[in-house]
């Protein structure tokens, strides 16, 4: 009876170059998308250049006023309505 039984293993076909081409794919877009969430999720730091300038005091120049806006002359107030249902 233990002669009957066979432990060999089976014959799985070489991968075909497509299948090959769709398990690298799948790999690459899985380690593209651990990037992307990774990116998510971690801070960025800023250069240490970007983050002096912005303790250094501005001079005149660089401050920029808020514009004044033009007072607006035709604008009418609106009516307020009640909806009709």
């Amino acid at each position: 009876m233990a002669a009957e039984l066979d432990f060999s293993p089976p014959e799985i076909p070489e991968p075909t170059f497509m299948e090959n081409v769709l398990r690298y794919g799948l790999f690459f877009g899985a380690i593209f998308q651990l990037i992307c969430v990774l990116a998510i999720i971690l801070p960025v730091s800023k250069s240490h250049k970007t983050d002096s300038d912005s303790f250094e005091p501005k001079n005149s120049e660089t401050v920029k006023k808020p514009k004044a806006t033009a007072p607006q002359i035709n604008k009418k107030p609106k009516k307020e309505t009640k909806k009709k249902r």
